[in-house]
């Protein structure tokens, strides 16, 4: 299997779009402030938007996606007849082939938790006279560590699909189907 430019241009565009979105759903965080209700004497909390669940969500679902290209192309690493010698390039290929999947978890891991809990909101923080009342809300940092782990799981990848391509193929790009073709001699030339 050599390396396509067409697999590269996907992984590396969903990879960016996803960086997009996690740098997105960090700058567009809920924010909580603590308001009196009007009726008794509780407090309650008004959150503002919700995009960045969203965007979480869906920087979630394109790293999700790339990693299931980069994988099926490659078979994950479990099929070809490079990786079966122990090579530089096979143990290349396993290296990055780790540090993709551990950038991806981490990444992913970042984008759910904290698309989960900007999702969660406080209902009423009600204690009778009681001051110091914060609302529920999510830490700063937590996409904009997905954004940075989804840039390492992009050029783990990479190195990864060019690792695995180089250890499949020998280092060598198999061309097929190429150049003139040589025609098959007419069985009269066979008898002699």
């Amino acid at each position: 299997m050599a390396m396509s430019v067409p697999i590269l241009a996907i992984v590396t565009a969903l990879h960016l779009v996803a960086f997009v979105f996690a740098v997105g759903a960090e700058r567009r965080r809920s924010f909580a402030k603590v308001v009196p209700d009007q009726y008794d004497e509780r407090t309650y909390c008004v959150y503002s938007t919700d995009a960045s669940t969203v965007y979480g969500l869906c920087a979630f679902g394109l790293l999700l996606l790339s990693q299931v290209v980069v994988n099926g192309v490659t078979r994950c690493l479990c099929f070809g007849e490079g990786l079966v010698s122990a090579t530089s390039s096979t143990t290349c290929a396993i290296v990055f082939f780790v540090f993709s999947w551990l950038s991806f978890l981490g990444a992913e891991a970042c984008l759910l938790a904290g698309s989960a809990r900007n999702a969660y909101h406080t209902k009423y923080r009600g204690i009778f006279g009681g001051d110091h009342l914060s609302c529920a809300t999510l830490r700063k940092g937590v996409f904009a560590a997905g954004a940075a782990l989804t840039l390492l799981s992009l050029v783990g990848s990479i190195l990864y699909y060019r690792a695995h391509s180089k250890a499949d193929t020998g280092g060598w790009e198999k061309h097929r189907n190429e150049g003139l073709g040589m025609t098959q001699q007419p069985h009269e030339f066979d008898k002699a």
